[in-house]
Protein backbone atom coordinates (compact mmCIF):
# COMPACT_ATOMS: atom_id res chain seq x y z
CA UNK A 1 0.00 0.00 0.00
CA UNK A 2 2.76 2.62 0.89
CA UNK A 3 4.83 1.66 -2.21
CA UNK A 4 1.66 2.29 -4.20
CA UNK A 5 1.39 5.99 -2.69
CA UNK A 6 4.89 6.09 -3.07
CA UNK A 7 4.30 5.84 -7.03
CA UNK A 8 1.31 8.19 -6.96
CA UNK A 9 3.24 11.14 -5.34
CA UNK A 10 5.98 10.66 -7.60
CA UNK A 11 3.69 10.51 -10.64
CA UNK A 12 1.79 13.63 -9.45
CA UNK A 13 4.85 15.31 -8.65
CA UNK A 14 6.27 14.86 -12.17
CA UNK A 15 3.02 16.14 -13.77
CA UNK A 16 3.24 19.36 -11.96
CA UNK A 17 6.79 19.99 -12.77
CA UNK A 18 5.75 19.06 -16.41
CA UNK A 19 3.07 21.47 -16.62
CA UNK A 20 4.71 24.80 -14.80
CA UNK A 21 7.61 24.40 -17.18
CA UNK A 22 5.20 24.31 -19.92
CA UNK A 23 3.54 27.45 -18.61
CA UNK A 24 7.34 29.29 -17.55
CA UNK A 25 8.33 28.29 -21.15
CA UNK A 26 5.39 30.14 -22.65
CA UNK A 27 6.32 33.34 -21.49
CA UNK A 28 8.28 34.05 -24.66
CA UNK A 29 5.27 33.72 -26.63
CA UNK A 30 3.52 35.99 -25.23
CA UNK A 31 2.74 39.52 -26.47
CA UNK A 32 5.22 42.72 -26.10
CA UNK A 33 2.98 44.46 -23.44
CA UNK A 34 2.05 41.68 -21.63
CA UNK A 35 5.88 40.04 -21.50
CA UNK A 36 7.02 43.84 -20.92
CA UNK A 37 4.77 44.08 -18.02
CA UNK A 38 6.12 40.19 -16.66
CA UNK A 39 9.00 41.38 -17.25
CA UNK A 40 9.42 44.54 -14.71
CA UNK A 41 7.13 42.45 -12.19
CA UNK A 42 9.84 38.95 -12.63
CA UNK A 43 12.76 42.03 -11.89
CA UNK A 44 11.19 43.16 -8.98
CA UNK A 45 10.36 39.77 -7.66
CA UNK A 46 14.32 38.56 -8.22
CA UNK A 47 15.23 42.03 -6.95
CA UNK A 48 13.31 41.16 -3.41
CA UNK A 49 14.55 37.83 -3.57
CA UNK A 50 18.09 38.75 -3.25
CA UNK A 51 18.97 38.42 -7.30
CA UNK A 52 20.90 40.52 -9.06
CA UNK A 53 19.63 41.75 -12.32
CA UNK A 54 22.18 41.48 -15.16
CA UNK A 55 21.90 44.33 -17.86
CA UNK A 56 20.08 42.66 -20.59
CA UNK A 57 19.23 39.54 -19.14
CA UNK A 58 16.45 40.99 -16.87
CA UNK A 59 12.57 39.54 -16.53
CA UNK A 60 11.01 36.16 -17.45
CA UNK A 61 13.49 34.62 -18.84
CA UNK A 62 16.10 35.51 -16.77
CA UNK A 63 13.71 34.51 -13.94
CA UNK A 64 12.92 31.11 -15.69
CA UNK A 65 16.32 30.50 -16.92
CA UNK A 66 17.36 31.19 -12.94
CA UNK A 67 14.43 28.72 -12.02
CA UNK A 68 15.90 25.58 -14.59
CA UNK A 69 19.27 26.07 -13.56
CA UNK A 70 18.63 25.57 -9.67
CA UNK A 71 16.60 22.77 -10.62
CA UNK A 72 19.24 21.12 -12.49
CA UNK A 73 21.72 22.08 -9.94
CA UNK A 74 19.83 20.09 -7.36
CA UNK A 75 18.98 17.33 -9.34
CA UNK A 76 22.94 17.05 -10.03
CA UNK A 77 23.26 17.31 -6.32
CA UNK A 78 21.24 14.29 -5.88
CA UNK A 79 23.27 12.36 -8.45
CA UNK A 80 26.59 13.15 -6.95
CA UNK A 81 24.91 11.70 -3.56
CA UNK A 82 23.98 8.44 -5.49
CA UNK A 83 27.55 8.04 -6.91
CA UNK A 84 28.93 8.41 -3.36
CA UNK A 85 26.37 6.17 -2.03
CA UNK A 86 27.57 3.56 -4.64
CA UNK A 87 31.03 4.10 -3.79
CA UNK A 88 30.69 3.61 -0.48
CA UNK A 89 28.70 0.78 -1.05
CA UNK A 90 31.38 -1.04 -3.18
CA UNK A 91 34.14 -0.33 -1.00
CA UNK A 92 32.40 -2.22 1.76
CA UNK A 93 30.88 -4.97 0.27
CA UNK A 94 33.65 -7.29 1.14
CA UNK A 95 33.58 -9.39 -2.28
CA UNK A 96 29.94 -10.30 -2.11
CA UNK A 97 28.98 -9.75 -5.59
CA UNK A 98 25.28 -9.04 -5.18
CA UNK A 99 26.22 -5.75 -3.37
CA UNK A 100 29.03 -5.31 -6.02
CA UNK A 101 26.85 -5.17 -8.87
CA UNK A 102 24.13 -3.43 -7.54
CA UNK A 103 26.50 -0.85 -6.63
CA UNK A 104 28.18 -0.71 -10.44
CA UNK A 105 24.56 -0.44 -11.77
CA UNK A 106 24.12 2.50 -9.51
CA UNK A 107 27.04 4.17 -10.71
CA UNK A 108 25.99 3.36 -14.33
CA UNK A 109 22.50 5.17 -13.37
CA UNK A 110 23.92 7.78 -11.98
CA UNK A 111 26.49 8.38 -14.95
CA UNK A 112 23.73 8.52 -17.02
CA UNK A 113 21.56 10.72 -14.99
CA UNK A 114 24.82 13.41 -15.02
CA UNK A 115 24.71 13.42 -19.24
CA UNK A 116 20.96 13.68 -19.44
CA UNK A 117 21.75 16.64 -17.02
CA UNK A 118 24.05 18.08 -18.70
CA UNK A 119 21.92 17.76 -21.76
CA UNK A 120 19.36 19.14 -20.15
CA UNK A 121 21.14 22.44 -19.44
CA UNK A 122 22.39 22.81 -22.64
CA UNK A 123 18.89 22.66 -24.33
CA UNK A 124 17.82 25.21 -22.08
CA UNK A 125 20.39 27.24 -22.69
CA UNK A 126 19.71 27.37 -26.24
CA UNK A 127 15.91 28.08 -26.14
CA UNK A 128 16.09 30.69 -23.83
CA UNK A 129 18.94 32.25 -25.81
CA UNK A 130 16.27 31.73 -28.74
CA UNK A 131 13.70 33.07 -26.98
CA UNK A 132 15.35 36.38 -25.94
CA UNK A 133 16.52 37.22 -29.41
CA UNK A 134 13.06 36.21 -30.93
CA UNK A 135 14.18 33.49 -33.21
CA UNK A 136 11.66 31.00 -32.16
CA UNK A 137 8.53 33.26 -32.44
CA UNK A 138 6.67 31.68 -35.11
CA UNK A 139 4.00 34.60 -37.42
CA UNK A 140 4.33 36.27 -40.74
CA UNK A 141 7.52 35.78 -42.27
CA UNK A 142 7.40 38.08 -45.02
CA UNK A 143 10.29 40.59 -44.25
CA UNK A 144 9.09 44.52 -43.29
CA UNK A 145 9.61 47.35 -45.72
CA UNK A 146 12.60 49.33 -44.54
CA UNK A 147 11.47 53.12 -44.75
CA UNK A 148 12.82 54.97 -47.25
CA UNK A 149 15.11 57.91 -46.31
CA UNK A 150 13.83 61.45 -46.35
CA UNK A 151 15.90 63.91 -48.45
CA UNK A 152 16.98 66.98 -46.05
CA UNK A 153 18.62 69.88 -47.54
CA UNK A 154 21.89 70.44 -46.49
CA UNK A 155 21.91 74.40 -46.04
CA UNK A 156 19.08 75.79 -43.85
CA UNK A 157 18.38 78.58 -46.50
CA UNK A 158 17.15 76.15 -48.80
CA UNK A 159 14.48 75.37 -46.77
CA UNK A 160 12.64 79.03 -47.07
Amino acid sequence: MIEKNKKIVFALTLYIIFFFAGNFCSAGFLQPKIKSDIDVQAGQVGAFGGYAVVEGKEGALALIQTVINAFLSLIGVILLAYLLSAGYKWMTAHGEEEKVTEAKDTIKRAIVGVIIIIAAYAISIFVMTRLEAGALKGGDTTPTPTPTPVATPSDPADIY
